[in-house]
């Protein structure tokens, strides 16, 4: 991709976010469009080559549209500030967990799992975790996983009011956490920093230069290779229920 081109064009959407100067670079608009959705085609492709559930992916499967809906927000900017994909095998609004790919000045990130789940879908999850904890333990433990997304603690430390977490830091594992544990639960439980989660994301902040050229590919597929047996534990109890 020629990411330098995608942050010189989101940074000045952010500065212009009105209707008449998006029009006058509509073109520029088009081909930074295109040049991410090319981007995208080579990352499922590549994606596929280890976890072959989402094959069948057309890029329209994975991406957004760049217009925010502003019904019921504050902020009534016509425009998004980034470009995103989320590479499901069921599809881009399915509770099943997948690969997520984030373009956006000074936030540009990789991401894998589940979030906003139901309560009673996030509750079977907890009880498997319960179930299967060593197993769970050895995927989320391992020093490969931590390094690339830290843990629940180090995650919710940086939370506001130990309730929410805005992917803002380098890295994480959990975007929410309940204070204590969830009702139903053993508060004394060894492992309740994983009882505690609201979702099951893991994330990696990347620098902007990250997406040039193709060389981010095989770095992406590193990542991700690591979180994905955090994200199939978790597909396995949701798929139950999809």
């Amino acid at each position: 991709m020629q990411s330098a081109r995608i942050i010189r064009f989101l940074k000045d959407i952010a500065a212009n976010n009105n209707r008449p100067w998006f029009q006058e670079h509509k073109a520029e608009y088009d081909a930074v469009r295109t040049d991410f959705e090319e981007g995208i085609a080579m990352a499922i492709g590549r994606i596929s080559e280890f976890d072959s559930t989402i094959a069948h992916l057309s890029v329209k499967d994975t991406t957004y549209r760049f217009y925010r809906d502003t019904r019921f927000s504050p902020d009534k900017s016509p425009y998004k500030r980034h470009l995103g994909a989320y590479i499901s095998a069921h599809g881009k609004k399915a509770l099943h967990g997948g690969y997520y790919i984030h373009i956006e000045p000074g936030h540009c990130m990789l991401a894998c799992g589940s979030y906003w789940l139901p309560t009673n879908i996030l509750t079977s999850c907890r009880n498997e975790i319960m179930g299967n904890i060593e197993l769970w333990r050895s995927i989320v433990e391992n020093r490969r996983f931590v390094n690339f997304f830290g843990t629940p603690e180090s995650t919710s430390s940086a939370a506001v009011k130990g309730s929410e977490y805005d992917m803002a830091s380098e890295k994480g594992f959990g975007i929410m956490h309940l204070k204590t544990a969830p009702s139903g639960f053993p508060r004394d439980y060894e492992f309740v920093q994983y009882l505690r989660m609201k979702d099951f994301c893991c994330w990696k902040q990347v620098p902007d230069t990250f997406f040039e050229g193709d060389h981010w590919l095989g770095e992406m597929v590193k990542v991700f290779k690591v979180a994905k047996p955090m994200m199939d534990f978790v597909n396995a109890v949701i798929d139950d229920y999809e």
